[in-house]
């Protein structure tokens, strides 16, 4: 495994050149018809009927039901950590959730509600969505929410200097604060609906990975393109052939722009077929959703009742 290096650096002189730790890597192009048409075809994929209440109860599972306003209160994370733990009330059979993601001030709310239980409290930190303030203040904010109770921080990938071919910079800013998170597990989100391609979704997603996220996120969900089929693919392409290059094990979140059960089992589809049945749980795939999963918990009173609930019955 290869060891990143912490030190942030933006030296000019290093414009265009790959991290050490990306040497080796396959940074190859990427087929872009060939990847639309695939992720197509995957999407027609059908799940069996007997097959739709496991694939439903795992999407819940993998589930980071999130709330990123501006308008959030301590009131509001209760509530969505209530849901979390339990999302249909009536039915226990239905799981919890993977982890509840909140803005850093309201991370001690969030873990104060969810301690001693098995969803994980999720922290967007370092500058979140853009990813642009002072790295000194970024790196703050992450060891801030880690130290409030955060056991996962979602940072963003700082694009300016990826698009820029700053890759050292962009790369020692995940290393830093992969070390700042010290015990949480690190998400890098890469912005996909910025970086222009393809090729460059991959290269961001090596490079992401090989400088210690344990997971790479498609979105923040602020912008108008979020998560796509052709990207999750492109980015879970990437994960497979990093674990084959590297012997590491990295997880993919997609997020922004999910509201169905149909296209959380799309996901589910796509991972399965690209990374195989050890990436189907909340360790290695996540969804970041806010309306999902009342979706999702209709469908499975649908699959239970044969019909779909009252509108008095519907989960908000």
């Amino acid at each position: 495994m290869r060891a990143a290096s912490v030190e942030v650096s933006g030296r000019a002189g290093e414009h265009g050149a790959l991290p050490e730790a990306l040497v080796g890597l396959p940074i190859t192009p990427t087929d872009a018809v060939g990847l639309t048409e695939r992720a197509a075809a995957l999407a027609k994929r059908s799940i069996k009927t007997t097959a739709k209440g496991a694939a439903l109860t795992l999407a819940v599972r993998c589930m980071d039901l999130t709330t990123l306003e501006g308008v959030d209160t301590p009131g509001k994370v209760l509530s969505l950590c209530a849901k979390a733990l339990r999302p249909e009330p009536t039915d226990p059979a239905v799981p919890p959730v993977a982890a509840v993601c909140v803005y850093p001030e309201l991370v001690g709310v969030a873990a104060g509600a969810l301690a001693g239980t098995p969803v994980r409290v999720a922290s967007v930190a370092g500058s979140f969505p853009a990813g642009l303030g002072p790295i000194g203040v970024r790196l703050a904010e992450i060891a801030d929410a880690t130290s409030a109770g955060a056991d996962e921080i979602d940072i963003v990938l700082n694009r300016s200097a990826f698009l820029a071919g700053r890759y050292r910079q962009a790369f020692d800013e995940v290393a830093a604060s992969k070390e700042a998170a010290g015990h949480a597990h690190l998400k890098v989100i890469l912005e996909t609906g910025e970086l222009g391609s393809y090729d460059a979704v991959r290269k961001a997603s090596m490079l992401a990975m090989a400088a210690g996220a344990d997971f790479i996120k498609t979105s923040t969900g602020k912008i108008g393109t979020s998560a796509t089929l052709p990207v999750a693919l492109c980015m879970a392409e990437a994960i497979r052939d990093f674990a084959d290059a590297d012997g590491r094990a990295v997880g993919l979140k997609v997020a922004g722009g999910i509201r169905t059960a149909k296209q959380s089992w799309q996901y589910l589809v796509v991972m399965a077929e690209t990374l195989g049945p050890q990436w189907l749980h909340p360790d290695l795939f996540r969804i970041g959703a806010s309306s999902l999963l009342n979706d999702v918990l209709l469908q499975l009173d649908r699959l239970g009742t044969g019909r779909y609930p009252r509108p008095d019955k519907t989960v908000v």
